[in-house]
């Protein structure tokens, strides 16, 4: 049984790079524009960026699985990757105006301003994981044989576990999920924690579901 093949880097995968830099690099920045006033709001800080980390790393990681499988760029490709990366490119400037308040808005405003936002933060982050998604469908259609047969259940897999947590994620969108809150935060927060515990979790337990690495 054939390996999973693997191809030179096209351009769009090195811009890729670059845009996932960038988007990490940003959100760094953020945080030194915004010097803490507490150490309370030092730890936030601390959270929030290791969110946005976390985030940026594994959508790079599952991307870069996929695009190492799919053996030239199509016209869907193109056009996923280019959202892809446009979604990326908003998950700092989203999450950084869900973190940090403007000190010359009242409390309701400020927090008018935070559930608009994280309600596109949702939006985005279930954006990212269908594009995902769709990338997964593309390997794992049998009729391109772009894997080994019995990789293809796994890509599928992979499809069907990313479109139900985008699901999940954009159902936080509503605006019951910020109204309702846990330990004084927005519950919308907590569901934002599915896709990272799904895939890490998910990597520990079973690494071939989420690395494809091998034939099996």
């Amino acid at each position: 049984m054939q390996q999973v093949e693997r191809r030179p880097r096209p351009r769009i995968e090195t811009l890729a790079d670059l845009i996932f830099g960038l988007s990490l690099s940003i959100g760094s920045i953020a945080l030194l524009a915004n010097a803490p006033t507490s150490p309370g709001e030092l730890v936030t800080h601390i959270a929030a960026f290791t969110y946005t980390f976390l985030i940026l790393i594994t959508a790079w990681l599952v991307y870069t699985t996929y695009m190492s499988v799919l053996p030239h760029e199509t016209r869907w490709v193109t056009f996923l990757n280019v959202g892809l990366l446009l979604l990326v490119a908003l998950i700092p400037y989203l999450l950084n105006s869900v973190e940090v308040v403007n000190e010359s808005l009242t409390p309701a405003e400020a927090s008018a301003i935070r559930d608009f936002s994280s309600s596109l933060f949702a939006v985005d982050l279930a954006g990212i994981m269908i594009v995902l998604a769709g990338f997964a469908h593309v390997i794992s259609i049998e009729e391109k044989q772009l894997v080994a047969s019995d990789l293809v259940a796994l890509f599928r897999s992979g499809r069907n576990r990313l479109a139900i947590l985008s699901a999940i994620v954009l159902a936080s969108a509503a605006p019951q999920f910020w109204e309702w809150t846990l330990f004084g935060n927005p519950v919308r927060f907590y569901i934002w924690y599915a896709p990272l515990v799904s895939y890490w979790v998910g990597r520990v337990v079973s690494p071939s579901s989420r690395t494809y690495g091998q034939s099996r």
